[in-house]
């Protein structure tokens, strides 16, 4: 059965990022909900079916907390006097234990496949915008961050050599106000040949 075009259509403008500051971290986000996330995610395209996405999920109180000291600690100890901010500091603590969980999305290339990285990257990136879409439809907020201590997460992560971190997916449950899109004129990005 096909999904009406119109409904896709808004739903995929629906899509928003909402911050884990808007969060109610009083209310839990349901495994059951997370493992849909994932298994949408899981239907990404992918050239020669190389499924290069893996995603580590920081779903219990504890392993957030442990998350936001590894993310704080890694501000503390990598930004310069001059450019530090106490306030991000402890933002950067505080984000995974407000969210209702925090998935760390990582590229998993296999060594002996030829398929380009940035084919692979756009396929991890394709399985998350599956997510972002599936919680505009349960009307979770999400927001895809790409701090430097994600990045370079590769140990805390424990991940293999052929692996690295592409930035942490934060969700959560909000009342926040449906918020209008901005999108410029698709005709001034296109050229018909």
């Amino acid at each position: 059965m096909a999904l009406p075009a119109s409904e896709l259509s808004a739903l995929i403008r629906r899509r928003r990022s909402v911050f884990p500051k808007s969060y109610l971290p009083e209310k839990p986000v349901d495994r059951a909900l997370l493992e849909q996330l994932l298994e949408n995610a899981n239907w990404a395209p992918t050239h020669k079916l190389t499924e290069p996405w893996r995603f580590q999920v920081f779903h219990s109180a504890e392993s957030r907390a442990r998350l936001g000291d590894y993310l704080s600690g890694f501000y503390q100890r990598n930004t310069p006097p001059e450019a530090f901010s106490e306030e991000k500091m402890q933002k950067q603590g505080d984000n995974p234990r407000r969210a209702g969980a925090v998935i760390a999305i990582l590229l998993h290339r296999d060594p002996a496949e030829s398929i380009p990285e940035f084919e692979e990257i756009a396929a991890v990136a394709m399985a998350v915008q599956n997510m972002w879409l599936t919680c505009a439809a349960l009307g979770l907020g999400c927001y895809w961050s790409t701090p430097r201590a994600a990045l370079q997460a590769g140990e805390f992560l424990g991940l293999a050599p052929n692996e690295r971190c592409l930035g942490l997916f934060y969700l959560g449950w909000h009342e926040m106000p449906e918020i209008a899109g901005k999108r410029g004129d698709v005709g001034e990005k296109v050229v018909w040949r």
